[in-house]
């Protein structure tokens, strides 16, 4: 049964469905890989016992003909959400053992529609960081390879548990989360599908907060007739969470097959980069050509606030980093280092219990946001924010129905490589942050190889809570690219 890894998760549904095999069978398949492929560090916490008691319930639901939408589809969770009974540390020592006595929305929404958790995933240390490599857990390995190289690379981040873990088979589909590009940067990197859904189409109830005006909760996984399956039980409202909008969920899934016909695809000249690889250049204007054979007209747009967007991002999200992470001060819950005065203990369980990405983060919020700065650095962001949005408002007002862009400026680079400047890190931010500044949908899709056999994604962005066109125009790119799988060395 070692082949029931392989499947997809829409290929899966159906097995089940038709009882070809089981939930447990699948589950304990996956469980066998998970064990298999631990040198990836993709999971920090494994929970068979849950996933087995879990996939029995679904087998005597599915017998009673009563399962869900993803009845008995095992999963791994990002360890950013909450899981009742089930260790969530987001990836940092400050939160230590904390065992939630509550579940995230977007997780119970999973459950409630039959999923399997299989365990909590690895992920940058609170969602800070595009490598992985923040996390009090250690770094994960990509399962991809440069060709005759035996480098360790990264899958991305902060999501690089997730990418990781549904990359090389270890579970049909994860959750993620997305503030600057931490679902579809990942995503790209490994060869997966990566959607960040507009802000407000999935609850943020229940997970750990980074920067709670561009967290957003999304899937990540092999296809993207998975990606839109998993989509449609992760969305929904929710009155726990004020941002949340109050809009009834798509079937995403019908969306795929539709025509693009006629569609107008935006091809922004500001994403052209001085220095930009040639095989980037090379991968966006064949997925152009590809759109553009499936019936949709290319259309050179602008958005001129573009070369803003990271220094405003890097301004606004540590920012409301700082403010969100106060919380965590050795009183309540998590780590605490003693001191001599409540001062003392303050700074002594933040110092130990925050890894140095997150202090920095921390210090250039609350730098930003202190007397004298504030309208200099934090109010002028929000101005520029502003301004992103309007470019791309203006944009679709003139009929654009997406935009396509590369989803990151290079394929994955090796464990270690860019730690040393955190600025170099920070630039593989450059294709995605826009999205999350002004709160739109987008979507990761695998689109070719790079000349040393690294996956490489495009990126598609949508109007408002429009993802159905982007499954749409998502599935005519993987069409015309095929799937990619690395070849198994772990």
């Amino acid at each position: 049964m070692t082949d029931l890894t392989s499947l997809t998760l829409a290929e899966a549904r159906e097995g089940l469905a038709n009882k070809s095999f089981t939930s447990l069978e699948l589950t304990d398949a996956h469980l066998g890989a998970i064990e298999a492929a631990r040198a990836l560090n993709a999971f920090v916490m494994e929970t068979p016992d849950r996933a087995r008691a879990m996939a029995r319930e679904v087998d005597a639901k599915i017998a009673r003909g009563e399962g869900g939408p993803l009845a008995g589809i095992p999963l791994g969770i990002k360890d950013l959400f909450a899981t009742r009974d089930v260790r969530t540390t987001a990836c940092s020592k400050i939160l230590g053992n904390f065992v939630p006595t509550y579940e995230s929305t977007v997780t119970s929404q999973l459950w409630r529609d039959g999923a399997v958790m299989l365990g909590k995933l690895n992920n940058d240390e609170f969602a800070m960081g595009s490598s992985n490599e923040t996390s009090c857990f250690g770094p994960v390995v990509n399962p991809w390879r440069r060709d005759g190289a035996n480098t360790t690379l990264v899958p991305g981040g902060s999501s690089g548990g997730s990418a990781s873990a549904v990359a090389a088979l270890l579970c049909m589909g994860a959750t993620a989360t997305d503030t600057g590009g931490s679902i579809r940067q990942p995503a790209a990197f490994t060869g997966t599908v990566g959607m960040k859904p507009t802000y407000g189409r999935c609850s943020r109830w229940g997970i750990v907060a980074f920067a709670s005006s561009l967290d957003q909760a999304g899937p990540i996984a092999r296809t993207v007739r998975d990606t839109a399956i998993l989509m449609r039980s992760m969305a929904g409202h929710d009155p726990k969470d004020t941002t949340s909008v109050d809009r009834a969920v798509p079937d995403y899934e019908s969306a795929l097959g539709k025509s693009v016909k006629g569609m107008k695809i935006g091809i922004p000249k500001e994403y052209r980069l001085d220095g930009m690889p040639a095989e980037i250049e090379k991968l966006w204007s064949e997925g152009a050509a590809w759109l553009k054979a499936a019936g949709a007209e290319l259309v050179e747009v602008s958005l001129p606030h573009t070369k803003y967007a990271l220094p405003a991002y890097y301004i606004v999200a540590p920012a409301e980093a700082s403010s969100n992470l106060a919380r965590y001060d050795g009183v309540r819950y998590g780590l605490r280092v003693p001191g001599r005065s409540i001062g003392e203990l303050y700074e002594n369980t933040r110092a130990e219990g925050f890894g140095a990405e997150v202090r920095r983060r921390v210090m250039i919020g609350t730098y930003v946001l202190s007397a004298g700065y504030y309208d200099a650095y934090y109010l002028r962001a929000q101005k520029v924010r502003t301004l992103i949005k309007k470019d791309f408002e203006d944009c679709f007002a003139k009929g654009v129905h997406a935009i396509l862009t590369p989803a990151t400026p290079s394929a994955a680079f090796g464990v270690g490589e860019k730690g040393a400047d955190p600025v170099e890190m920070y630039l593989n931010d450059i294709f995605t942050v826009t999205v999350n500044m002004a709160g739109l949908p987008g979507i990761a899709v695998p689109a070719g190889k790079d000349a040393q056999g690294l996956p490489l994604g495009l990126q598609l962005i949508g109007r408002p809570f429009d993802e159905e066109t982007l499954f749409s125009l998502g599935e005519v790119v993987e069409q015309a690219a095929g799937r990619f799988t690395p070849a198994r060395w772990w």
